[in-house]
């Protein structure tokens, strides 16, 4: 059983007992449990239910492993060419682990 789950502004496919990394969760702390009910998609063994544009009384249970996982350092390099202009910046996303406990449906 999987379902498609919207954390947070991305959608994921989740699964009992995956490990998923999601945008950071505000207030999250570490072995606490939450909730997503935006699931757009459920496959409960070969029946598949799509939702409009959710699927009604589905949530996905997780819980928090690590509030905040920094991700790989992006660096962002602008250069104007003969002009002797250069611009480096760096950026790591927020991250918060979870673990998914349980699909609900």
């Amino acid at each position: 059983m999987y379902a498609i789950v919207e954390m947070n502004g991305q959608q994921f496919k989740a699964e009992a007992g995956q490990k998923l990394f999601v945008h950071h969760i505000a207030g999250a702390e570490d072995g606490s449990t939450v909730e997503f009910d935006k699931v757009l998609l459920v496959d409960n063994d070969g029946t598949v239910t799509v939702g409009a544009p959710t699927v009604e009384g589905a949530k996905v249970v997780c819980e928090v492993v690590t509030n905040l996982v920094k991700g790989d350092r992006v660096i962002i390099f602008h250069k104007k060419r003969r002009k002797g202009s250069r611009k480096r910046n760096g950026h790591r996303q927020q991250f918060t682990e979870v673990t998914v406990k349980e699909v609900v449906a």
